[in-house]
């Protein structure tokens, strides 16, 4: 398994030399990260992470985890996360690769698989040891990186086959909830989905559990069970999330409140400090001269 990990992370520094890009394989990203990186609050997800190489640890409400080099993570939804990336001991970069799942193709590739009835108390993400029958389809597919005239071809192909092998892992169950439409999180994310297109409006809980079709209290508790935050503070983190997004794009500090949905910039300098451990100002100047936006948490 180690040979395929340092092919692909071969392959992904002869190509990429820093930051968080995506690539010209469709619904691929790759990180590259050098030095050791402070704790940083962000987003994390949806989709799949594979660490090639260094190591990069996540916080998601009170679970610590840990990826190290063959570690994949997957995540339902988009959740609020803390994250920090390590270099090597012999200080070789911190390198990984992401996924974003496409619903049709899983569609797909379930509806030719024997059909399997979901857990009762599913997880929203998961974390696990990659098989070498995974790892080889990894390979496989980032190969069309070094053949760029080949992905229009074979890039469909290969990214089946790389869900197949993600669905026999330990990932599984978190992938099949993907396509599901019914139980908890398939309702909670009706929820996340309409949060993430209101964020800036105030949003009533009742609102939100009627989406999910849901009382108020089995909404609260099957939210904070999916995303590890109660609705509230993760409306925040969306608001506060897009919030950096606009700022190093160009927008200044009042206009980028506003459009958040901050009646207060005071307010919304204040929070914004919390949550990037850097006042708006300062923080979207330091982006725009390292010409990097907000990170990903997913690679």
């Amino acid at each position: 398994m180690q040979d395929f990990l340092e092919t692909m992370r071969d392959r992904v520094l002869k190509h990429f030399a820093a930051s968080q890009m995506t690539t010209p394989v469709p619904r691929i990203s790759v990180a590259v990260s050098r030095g050791v990186g402070d704790p940083e609050n962000t987003m994390c997800g949806p989709g799949f992470c594979l660490v090639l190489q260094g190591t990069k640890q996540l916080v998601i409400g009170n679970q610590a985890l840990q990826q190290d080099a063959g570690r994949s993570f997957a995540s339902l939804v988009e959740l609020p996360a803390t994250r920090c990336l390590f270099e090597t001991a012999s200080r070789e970069p911190y390198v990984a690769v992401g996924l974003t799942v496409d619903p049709v193709l899983l569609g797909e590739l379930l509806a030719d698989l024997p059909p399997l009835s979901p857990r009762s108390e599913p997880s929203s993400f998961s974390i696990a040891d990659g098989t070498p029958e995974l790892l080889h389809a990894w390979n496989q597919h980032l190969a069309l990186l070094d053949a760029p005239g080949d992905i229009t071809a074979l890039a469909r192909p290969r990214e089946r086959e790389l869900l197949y092998r993600l669905l026999q892992s330990g990932h599984g169950g978190v992938l099949r909830q993907f396509v599901w439409e019914d139980g908890g999180l398939a309702q909670i994310r009706k929820a996340v989905s309409w949060m993430r297109s209101h964020f800036d409006q105030s949003i009533p809980i009742k609102t939100l559990a009627e989406i999910a079709a849901m009382s108020v209290p089995s909404f609260n508790r099957h939210f904070k069970s999916a995303t590890a935050t109660s609705p509230l503070k993760y409306q925040k983190a969306l608001r506060l999330q897009a919030a950096r997004q606009l700022l190093f794009k160009g927008n200044d500090v009042t206009r980028t409140a506003q459009a958040v949905g901050y009646d207060s910039v005071s307010q919304f300098s204040r929070e914004y400090a919390r949550r990037f451990n850097c006042p708006p100002k300062q923080d979207a100047l330091a982006m725009r001269e390292e010409r990097a936006g907000p990170p990903v948490a997913m690679i």
